[in-house]
């Protein structure tokens, strides 16, 4: 049994890391969080200790580091612009790291992380956890014993509506979130890449603050994309079905299904990593350089191969800000 501390311990993601660390038979033995309704802990580690002050945490930690039974992981559940500070963090006062994507918002923070590991002699991993997915796995075993000279053409359509909330909060605000490409897709440009090879070319052709949509053209496939978070841009099937979520993945114009099994991988991502099969920092680094090429891009509007839904008319934020940033 692992002892394991968490930071984050009131946000969205962490539910299912603290159902991954009991269900692989472990123990959370302190979290931490700015905020505290954090009631969830209850269901499984009603003894773990939290606090609500970071220097408390650090004073628990560092006590507990000094005994018999010490903190063996961190895991890293905090907004995304926090990853970098808190992966230091674990590695630093001894313990391995596993961090929710995105890992960070620069493919340079990744190269100052390696180094922090050569430093300490400690690891950290990231949830890929598309990666684990049958479908997906299934998906690239045919590629990879498929034609190797054979380009595949790919639709990907995400749509997760958010509300107004969302844009007052750190997920609105590009500097902490990275955006919509790095916050509701960075799995899927990961996914992409890991099946269908790297990089070769990389175009946005519209960012707003609640839709990215670009082309991107990988080894192996030619992927027209569109992300969205507006409900405004889910296809009439989806609204007549009252669905807030859509997802569509077509190759060669044929439907790929991968809509269910998700709620599951991050156990499959904690079994992986505590037996030594997780996935390291540094293989996270295509998807943090797609997701940062993308932030830096330059729109280059309705030209050349688009998804459809490009063409969708853009909306006016709802709070009156400027359309990327708060």
């Amino acid at each position: 049994m692992y002892n394991f501390a968490m930071v984050g311990a009131a946000g969205y993601i962490a539910p299912r890391h603290i159902k991954a660390i009991a269900e692989t038979g472990n123990n959370l033995v302190v979290a931490y969080d700015k905020f505290d309704s954090v009631g969830r802990l209850d269901m499984s580690f009603p003894d773990c200790s939290f606090f609500t002050e970071n220097e408390q945490f650090d004073r628990f930690c560092s006590k507990r580091m000094r005994t018999a039974d010490p903190l063996h992981w961190l895991s890293i559940c905090t907004p995304n612009y926090t990853h970098d500070a808190f992966i230091r963090y674990g590695l630093r006062i001894g313990t391995d790291v596993i961090c929710e994507k995105p890992l960070v918002l620069n493919p340079y923070n990744i190269d100052n992380l390696l180094d922090v590991e050569k430093e300490t002699g400690h690891k950290a991993y990231t949830i890929l956890q598309l990666r684990h997915h049958n479908s997906i796995m299934a998906l690239k075993k045919k590629v990879e014993t498929g034609p190797s000279d054979k380009i595949y053409d790919v639709d990907l359509t995400y749509i997760t509506s958010r509300g107004k909330w969302y844009y007052a909060s750190w997920k609105g605000d590009l500097h902490k979130s990275g955006g919509v490409a790095t916050n509701i897709g960075v799995h899927f440009y990961d996914m992409l890449q890991w099946i269908f090879g790297e990089v070769k070319k990389n175009v946005v052709h519209v960012m707003s603050f609640d839709r990215v949509a670009g082309y991107l053209e990988l080894k192996r496939a030619r992927v027209r994309y569109f992300l969205s978070i507006s409900a405004q841009t889910l296809p009439d099937n989806a609204v007549k079905g009252e669905k807030k979520t859509y997802r569509l993945l077509s190759i060669d114009g044929e439907e790929f299904e991968f809509s269910e099994g998700f709620t599951e991988l991050h156990t499959v991502s904690y079994q992986k990593i505590l037996s030594g099969e997780g996935f390291r920092i540094s293989q996270a680094r295509p998807c943090i350089e797609i997701v940062s090429q993308v932030r830096n891009a330059k729109p280059v509007g309705l030209v050349g191969d688009y998804h459809p839904l490009a063409a969708l008319p853009l909306a006016s934020h709802p709070f009156g800000w400027d359309d990327i940033k708060l």
